[in-house]
């Protein structure tokens, strides 16, 4: 299969790299350029899109609005192609773009996935995708390459976008929980490495308690995923919230937190730093 890419960042190279080990013929575009073994770097999105599918792998809405709305390259789409849009976006431009693929005649599919570049890298993302059943099918064999599980998540896309917010919400809310149960029991001569232990073995023992308890008790926050990545999506999430017409007190409380610790000097950190703002910060 033809495969375009439109963004090799930390995700997108991973990506490109499983799809070319996997025997996908794939062709990337890049705004800082850079290279990937296997992969035909092009000159514009629009070569990215003559293909029999496209995943767009960019930051976020104005990333995307940027590269694929201004210049209108969808319009010079190779026909029959399907746009796979796996970045993390709003609800609100999710429904937008699917009148802006109406109106070029693109199928679209949104597939925002679960996990972080380390995770890419051995193919076990978590795809959440939505989209037409033809177009899902058609793009099922690149997106089972990248994946262990796609989750399918019905037939309009911003559903998809909806469910990775929620659970980028509930992400953070695990961190922030981790970090005050630390306060409390470190400030009563507990260690974080044998309250960890606690938790780990008994009530929380989920993927998000592991990845993030392990930051915590080292105090290291190397980026897997930059803090202010995080406060975008959590900014995604109270929009969605607001749209939504309800207040979600603990998502208000967290956002709060994570944008005091990008404030702070944490944003190219990874998101967890937030721990380590509350922990020293109170």
């Amino acid at each position: 299969m033809e495969i375009g890419i439109i963004g090799l960042g930390a995700m997108g190279r991973e990506i490109a790299r499983n799809l070319v080990a996997a025997g996908h013929t794939v062709t990337a575009w890049n705004r800082s350029g850079g290279n990937v073994d296997g992969v035909r770097i092009v000159e514009t999105p629009a070569q990215a899109l003559q293909a029999d599918i496209a995943l767009t792998m960019l930051a976020d809405d104005q990333a995307i609005r940027s590269v694929l709305l201004d210049a209108n390259p969808l319009y010079q789409a190779r026909p029959g192609l399907v746009h796979v849009v796996a970045s993390t976006i709003s609800v609100a431009f999710a429904r937008e773009l699917m009148e802006i693929h109406r109106a070029a005649g693109i199928a679209y599919v949104a597939a925002p996935v679960l996990g972080r570049p380390d995770v890419a890298a051995k193919g076990d993302l978590n795809v959440l995708a939505a989209g037409a059943p033809a177009a899902l099918k058609k793009v099922m064999p690149a997106l089972e390459v990248i994946s262990k599980h796609v989750w399918d998540m019905g037939d309009e896309p911003p559903t998809a976008y909806a469910a990775k917010i929620a659970c980028n919400m509930m992400i953070a809310m695990a961190i922030e929980a981790m970090a005050e149960a630390v306060v409390l029991t470190e400030t009563n001569g507990l260690s974080r490495e044998r309250f960890f232990e606690l938790i780990l073995g008994t009530l929380f023992g989920s993927r998000p308690y592991q990845t993030y308890s392990s930051n915590i008790i080292r105090s290291e926050y190397q980026p897997g995923f930059k803090a202010t990545l995080g406060l975008k999506d959590l900014r995604l999430a109270r929009e969605a919230a607001t749209a939504a017409a309800r207040v979600l007190p603990m998502l208000d409380a967290v956002h709060y937190r994570m944008r005091d610790a990008v404030d702070a000097g944490f944003g190219d950190r990874d998101w967890s730093a937030i721990a380590k703002f509350t922990i020293d910060h109170g």
